[in-house]
């Protein structure tokens, strides 16, 4: 059995993690957190309690993955990544907010990963956001509303920009890749403003 690798300076408090996956310095999994087979979780990289994380995941260095994030098989997340799970955060220690805070579900908002998408270095996902399957966010983007299944978005606030293929590769206007010769007629005409 190909047992997890945690690193002596990782701290891991979780008891779910998957076979074969690599936990290495500084990242810090807390109990309660979710991590799939086979997975890769770069230097200082924070696992919440509630998080979830598919199998084959590469999350580089520096990633942070809050309460209600569902990533799913073969995402990639880049260094730096910052997810948010909070639309109106306040201190919850604050006592005008207490009601709030009392309860999860008054709060928290679920966002969700789709299998094999990649999100570029620095990207930030506000809470909420459903990032479809082989989607590929830009370095640096940020995330404000869902992104389709193949689309590439970037910037502030992140915008369509093409689609790409499964394996990475930008779709040319009838929705063919060059590189592996796959093809997806059925992925809709983008958004007026993505030649913006």
């Amino acid at each position: 059995m190909n047992l997890p690798f945690k690193h002596p300076l990782a701290v891991c408090d979780s008891d779910d993690i998957g076979t074969g996956t690599r936990i290495w310095a500084f990242a810090h999994v807390m109990a309660g957190a979710t991590v799939g087979a086979d997975c890769n979780l770069g230097e200082g990289v924070f696992i919440e309690t509630g998080a979830q994380i598919g199998n084959r995941v590469t999350v580089k260095n520096g990633v942070m993955v809050w309460n209600g994030v569902d990533i799913e098989d073969d995402v990639f997340i880049g260094p730096g990544v910052i997810f948010t799970n909070d639309s109106a955060p306040r201190s919850p220690r604050m006592p005008e907010v207490a009601r709030r805070y009392a309860a999860t579900a008054n709060w928290l908002r679920q966002t969700k990963v789709g299998r094999g998408a990649s999100l570029g270095a620095g990207a930030i996902v506000l809470p909420g956001v459903v990032i479809g399957k082989f989607a590929m966010i830009g370095a640096g983007s940020v995330v404000t509303r869902d992104v389709a299944d193949h689309a590439l978005v970037v910037g502030n606030p992140a915008r369509p920009r093409g689609y790409v293929c499964v394996c990475g590769e930008r779709l040319d206007e009838a929705h063919h890749c060059r590189e592996c010769n796959l093809s997806f007629p059925s992925l809709p005409a983008l958004p007026v403003d993505a030649s913006s």
